[in-house]
């Protein structure tokens, strides 16, 4: 198979890395960069425009470039015809999108949203006893993802990331925006938010790192989700309240304990061995084991659009400092 892969940053690597270990792939990489020791060690092929990428009839894209341009990239390649893995967010707004829709549809092709979080032991875990209703009926939950933005990536200059500007589609709601789509998949479509988003740190960025946010889904759930850019040691964790107990994920110590009402004691579920990166591999052989079997992702593009208008909304809320109601 030939695959090209937009952006070289972070992410964009990771993708290469993990592609280079599939057999007989055939990595195009668009990207103005030079022709680095990594991608000569990858084996990849530098192309310096979408036009010259398309003519390599590559099976599938990665879109991994900057937010605000995914949405230009993928309509391109969707014209030509191109199976569709893109980056988390889908885009800072929603110019473009029906377009997009349209002609992914239109074409038959693959698409998957690069939300890795849904193939995250934990979140797996969760997903399935929500299923099971081993806490009964779900009443409410609570879920925080706080890191320090300058240590994601110590070599780089994070002032200069797309998290941290506006104008690249920055901000902690959309570059956070796992919690909202891990959240959507749980329980589905949202009916209510109501949220605070703010710049209070003293990070050199100009885009909020402070979100705190409340929605109402349909089903009657309630989650309070606490965002930031800013917290020393990283938390991130998810906990869910039901009639007949309570589960609770805890990233940081690789577990899912679920409390047993009957024997009042809390069951725990470990995955030490966890490998971060194993996600990504995960969500990568799903994208290509669709595309080989002409099936939907579990995560597609209308999936990834659901999400980005929730996340929309949540800003939406706090710019005019009232509840949303999404139809």
């Amino acid at each position: 198979m030939k695959a090209l892969v937009i952006g070289y940053g972070s992410i964009g690597k990771r993708h290469i890395e993990n592609l280079s270990k599939i057999p007989k792939m055939k990595i195009f990489v668009l990207t103005t960069r030079s022709y680095d020791d990594f991608l000569k060690t990858k084996k990849c092929f530098i192309v310096k425009s979408i036009k010259s990428a398309i003519s390599h009839n590559p099976d599938f894209a990665i879109i991994a470039n900057e937010t605000n341009i995914h949405v230009k990239f993928a309509k391109i390649l969707s014209k030509a015809g191109i199976h569709l893995f893109i980056e988390k967010p889908l885009s800072d707004s929603i110019r473009g999108i029906n377009e997009l829709s349209q002609t992914t549809y239109e074409k038959k092709l693959v698409t998957f949203m690069g939300f890795n979080f849904r193939f995250h032991p934990g979140i797996k875990i969760i997903k399935k006893l929500i299923t099971e209703k081993k806490i009964g009926k779900i009443i409410s939950v609570l879920v925080e993802n706080s890191s320090y933005l300058p240590d994601w990536h110590p070599n780089e200059n994070y002032t200069k990331s797309y998290s941290a500007r506006k104008e690249l589609g920055g901000g902690v709601v959309l570059t956070s925006i796992h919690e909202l789509d891990y959240l959507y998949w749980f329980f589905g479509d949202v009916k209510k938010i109501v949220s605070i988003t703010e710049k209070i740190s003293n990070l050199k960025i100009n885009v909020e790192d402070s979100a705190s946010i409340i929605l109402k889904f349909k089903n009657n759930v309630t989650a309070e989700i606490h965002l930031d850019y800013f917290q020393r040691p990283s938390s991130r964790y998810c906990k869910l309240i039901g009639t007949e107990g309570t589960i609770y994920w805890n990233m940081n110590k690789n577990e899912v304990k679920i409390f047993d009402i009957k024997k009042k004691k809390w069951l725990i579920k470990k995955f030490s061995k966890f490998d971060y990166n194993s996600m990504y591999v995960e969500e990568l052989k799903h994208f290509i084991n669709c595309i080989k079997n002409k099936t939907h992702t579990i995560n597609n593009l209308k999936s990834g659009v659901s999400t980005l208008k929730i996340a929309l909304a949540v800003k939406h809320a706090s710019k005019y400092g009232k509840m949303v109601t999404l139809k």
